[in-house]
């Protein structure tokens, strides 16, 4: 199998006033880590987001009163999955050292799945987030914070995912449609030692969950989500109840 490595371009930062030459220069020898995603049908996988930290060109951040203090310094390429043959396997090959002058060490990877045709939901109906992954690979946050979830080795990921169709009405009308599950946004994982990040995603295209928002700006007014065996209701983290979900579609193969 083979793996196309990214373009990693050079990037000019103002990382705490040092000269170094910032650009990512990942030596051919790196050990890597590899990340596949299996991609269901309907799906398909997004650009991956790869950041890079480094001790040595550090940045200046300052406190809330006011103090200065270090934090390492960081650089961010974008990486292209590579489809395995005529399967539904993509892969990616990232390096853990990224070179150059920083010594650049590999910090996280953010990638996922999205709804491939938004069309099958209505016309003007854009994607809007849902089926994210973000592994972290150092004792630094990712660019969306720390995750909760430690893991030791590999980092196998299997969750299952339903569309949601959302509409606003306040301010100017829009209709998305995202991918929800158990978790929010990403599902973010911590492993310092993984070789191997594989992502399995489940679409259930036709256990569909829509929710409108409300028409005026009032006290006592919340999103009402309607769900496939028709029950209507408004939930208090404005998101669907995964497992209402899950229990519907369990009931609905139970009864096929």
């Amino acid at each position: 199998m083979q793996y196309a490595l990214p373009a990693f371009l050079a990037a000019t930062l103002a990382l705490g006033g040092c000269e170094a030459d910032y650009s990512l220069s990942p030596p051919a020898d790196s050990e890597k880590v590899t990340v596949r995603v299996k991609v269901p049908e309907l799906l398909e996988v997004e650009t991956m987001d790869v950041m890079y930290r480094s001790p040595v060109c550090q940045r200046t951040r300052y406190s809330a009163s006011g103090v200065p203090y270090q934090v390492d310094g960081f650089n961010k390429t974008t990486m292209e999955f590579v489809r395995e043959g005529e399967s539904d396997l993509y892969s990616a090959a990232v390096p853990r050292n990224g070179g150059g002058d920083c010594k650049w060490n590999l910090n996280s990877v953010t990638f996922g799945v999205r709804i491939a045709d938004t069309k099958l939901y209505g016309e003007n109906v854009r994607y809007r987030a849902g089926g994210g992954v973000i592994a972290i690979f150092d004792d630094n946050p990712s660019p969306h914070g720390h995750a909760r979830n430690q893991v030791t080795g590999n980092l196998i990921i299997k969750a299952d995912y339903y569309p949601w169709v959302d509409e606003f009405y306040l301010g100017e009308y829009r209709k998305t449609v995202s991918l929800t599950g158990k978790g929010d946004i990403y599902l973010m994982y911590r492993s310092r030692q993984a070789q191997l990040v594989y992502f399995e995603p489940t679409f259930h295209p036709d256990v569909v969950v829509s929710s409108v928002g409300p028409k005026i700006k009032q006290h006592g007014n919340r999103v009402i989500f309607t769900y496939p065996d028709g029950s209507a209701q408004p939930e208090p983290y404005t998101r669907p109840d995964f497992k209402k979900l899950e229990k519907i579609r369990l009931n609905k193969a139970a009864e096929e």
